[in-house]
């Protein structure tokens, strides 16, 4: 009932929007004049100034030496994009992996998880939500209102620590106005998807703004289960919101206050014994995220030499993670060949998780520079806590599997920005943590470690011109080390040593062809040592060779090398033609690695493969994006874009790939007064698109559990409208 008033809902303001424009339009038209000016579709002269929120201070894209992406609200907005997931195809060296409702498992510059079951989790990225920590549970990373997201690629040993080995996205909503404002949208499109939202901000009084944003999404998703009848077993059910406040409590002091809620009540039946969107699932499972969050911000101007910067934080969130193992049902081999053969299973995970961190600061002002006023300066120090417990409830496990694995970060971390001439600057800084993590679970596995970690970076920062800058640095990164938590693993595979990682990287950024032109490029070369990799052994589950279940475990390589090139690029060719696109080149491999793996269908002869030279997992050798937004008139506007992604292997314990694709995009807009109408379409030639798969065992009883591989495909051709109004 709820759900059908909602779509009514979406409906009645969908066609209030229309109507409501239509009359602008007329009124328009027959009075010569309009309420206010239509916004413009383009810039005008020249590409806006892109500023990068994540680092110490404050500064300039195209002054920062280092790696890094930014996809604004238009970017946004342009893809009509509800979730991280769909943006993360336009930044170079840059992939997820599935295996639920969302692609919420990030690799940068192929260095991240792809998948998390009964282990616990130290994320290779950083993921911060207005400044809140939710590495590793990326279900969280909902769109709504936000202002700009930020990827940071490679180790932020400096900047973030032990989460950010392979890089940080930092993702920042929009912040009060100080004139009241606000929108109300709704969008409808294919496969019964429909999202309303709501924005609100304004002054409460002359030192205290606000802002609220709501947001409900649904779908049905991309999955009919045949069996039951049903689409809507992998559905889309979220529902966001946000609330600032900023308080200018003195001259010298602001707080910044921030709320945050999502919660996603998602389907999961996603795999196909046949390979297809079509299912035979009967106890199709759930990707569930909860959370509730807040922050608390303070900047305290607190002498004339440098500001007091504090931010504390509380995140807590409930997940449930489930599927039927099976993909079928019981009956499936009844009067057939394969009678007797077929098995039924579920797996469920739920997990409590919680985390508290402080960040405090003093950053120098241009009173407080040192050594003759040539050196800004940062120091800080950091904590965080978090306490992750999970149950498991598993059709063939004795009983419930509990676990608690309790984790504190203290770290003391500066930098140094100087400049060595007018053209010149030197940056290094420079981070210590120390890391304490306690493990314990029902099957009396126990780990208990304390580790010292450091990280930091050097780099120089080269003028060439008042548009052009040229910079080359070294960092050091790191990722803790851990526990295997599956008791049936030897004592000797139980735990897991820290990752080190050191990163080499040069890149020029220009502003050219007066400020039409912009430009990112960037080499990198990282060594990477102990590398933990991912690896699940396989096991029967009934004493046969098939049905299978598995057995993860990390381990660590000796080595690996990841390598490649980084271009992004925006150019406004025309006054009313602007051109875009990232280019993405990269090369990752194991070094001196075997790996655990098994002979053709028999999981019991695993055995170890020499993997030295092969590429890594979810590392595509390229990848790219290409778009053209052309105002049509002054009210309209029209892009097409283009995307694609080199094939790569989905695991180091199979051969099975993942394809390579192209897909478009596109969109057509129209602005009038205060209504915006979009017509907008993805994947618009219909690819089947891998975003998880699997391989090297058999789950058909149809075909009595040949090995074969399995995969879950991304979004189909997907077309939809969308109408919003300002005031």
């Amino acid at each position: 009932m709820m759900i059908d008033l909602f779509r009514k809902m979406q409906w009645l303001v969908f066609a209030c929007l229309l109507s409501g424009g239509v009359l602008a339009t007329e009124l328009e038209n027959s009075e010569g004049t309009a309420a206010e000016t239509p916004t413009p579709t383009l810039p005008a002269e020249t590409i806006q100034e892109v500023v990068v929120t994540a680092e110490f201070r404050d500064v300039s894209l195209l002054d920062t030496g280092n790696s890094v992406s930014v996809l604004d609200s238009q970017q946004i907005e342009r893809r009509q994009a509800r979730h991280l997931d769909q943006l993360l195809n336009l930044v170079p060296n840059v992939n997820f992996s599935s295996g639920a409702s969302r692609g919420k498992f990030i690799q940068i510059r192929g260095i991240g998880e792809r998948s998390q079951f009964i282990e616990p989790l130290n994320p290779s990225v950083g993921l911060l939500i207005d400044g809140i920590d939710f590495s590793g549970i990326g279900g969280a990373a909902t769109t709504l209102d936000l202002r700009q997201v930020e990827v940071l690629r490679g180790p932020q040993g400096t900047l973030y620590g032990a989460n950010a080995l392979a890089g940080l996205i930092n993702m920042t909503s929009n912040n009060p106005t100080d004139i009241f404002e606000g929108h109300i949208e709704t969008s409808i499109a294919e496969y019964e998807t429909r999202t309303t939202s709501a924005v609100l901000s304004g002054p409460i009084a002359d030192n205290l703004g606000y802002r609220l944003a709501v947001q409900g999404h649904r779908s049905d998703g991309y999955i009919d289960n045949e069996f039951l009848n049903r689409k809507d077993t992998s559905n889309i059910d979220e529902l966001t919101a946000r609330g600032k406040l900023q308080w200018q409590a003195s001259d010298r002091l602001q707080l910044n206050f921030t709320g945050f809620y999502v919660d996603a009540d998602n389907g999961y039946d996603a795999f196909s014994l046949d390979n297809t969107r079509n299912t035979l699932s009967d106890q199709p499972g759930h990707d569930r995220q909860e959370s509730t969050a807040f922050a608390v911000e303070s900047i305290w101007q607190a002498t004339e030499q440098f500001d007091v910067v504090g931010l504390v934080s509380y995140a807590d969130t409930n997940l449930e993670y489930s599927y039927d193992e099976d993909w079928s049902f019981a009956a499936i081999c009844d009067d057939q060949p394969c009678e007797g053969w077929a098995y039924s299973s579920f797996d469920r995970y739920q997990r409590s998780r919680y985390n508290g961190t402080l960040d405090l600061k003093l950053i120098s002002n241009e009173a407080g520079r040192l050594f003759n006023g040539a050196s800004d300066w940062v120091l800080g120090i950091y904590y965080r806590r978090q306490n992750e417990s999970l149950l498991r409830q598993y059709t063939y496990a004795d009983g419930d599997f509990t676990s608690d694995f309790d984790t504190r970060n203290r770290a003391v971390y500066g930098q140094l920005d100087t400049r060595l001439s007018d053209r010149l600057k030197l940056v290094s800084g420079a981070r210590i943590e120390f890391r304490r993590a306690d493990y314990l679970d029902s099957e009396g596995v126990r780990h208990d470690t304390s580790e010292r970690l450091w990280g930091g970076r050097l780099a120089l920062e080269f003028g060439l011109s008042p548009e052009t800058l040229l910079y080359g640095l070294v960092s050091r990164g790191y990722k803790a080390g851990g526990v295997n938590s599956n008791p049936e693993l030897d004592s000797d595979a139980r735990d897991f040593d820290t990752e080190y990682m050191w990163n080499v990287e040069t890149g020029i950024k220009g502003d050219w062809l007066d400020r039409t032109l912009q430009v990112n490029l960037a080499l990198f070369y990282q060594m990477r040592r102990d590398m933990q990799v991912k690896q699940s052994l396989v096991k029967p589950i009934t004493g046969d060779l098939c049905p299978c279940s598995f057995i993860d475990t990390f381990d660590n390589a000796s080595k690996g090398r990841n390598y490649g090139l980084e271009l992004m690029f925006d150019w406004l060719a025309m006054e009313d033609v602007q051109v875009y696109g990232s280019l993405g080149l990269l090369r990752a491999t194991y070094q001196d690695f075997e790996s655990l793996s098994h002979v053709d269908a028999d999981p019991e002869n695993n055995v170890a493969v020499d993997l030295d030279g092969r590429e890594q997992a979810h590392a595509p050798s390229y990848q790219f994006s290409l778009g053209v937004e052309v105002a049509l008139t002054g009210q309209m506007s029209a892009a097409l874009e283009m995307e694609g992604k080199q094939q790569f292997y989905l695991s180091p314990r199979h051969n099975a790939r993942s394809n390579r694709y192209e897909l478009f995009n596109a969109r057509l807009e129209y602005r009038v007064q205060q209504w915006d109408f979009m017509l907008w379409g993805r994947n618009l030639t219909d690819r089947d698109v891998i975003v998880r798969g699997f391989g090297g065992f058999g789950n058909d009883p149809r075909n009595f559990y040949q090995t074969e591989p399995y995969y879950q495909y991304g979004e189909p051709r997907i077309v939809g409208a969308t109408a919003k109004y300002r005031f």
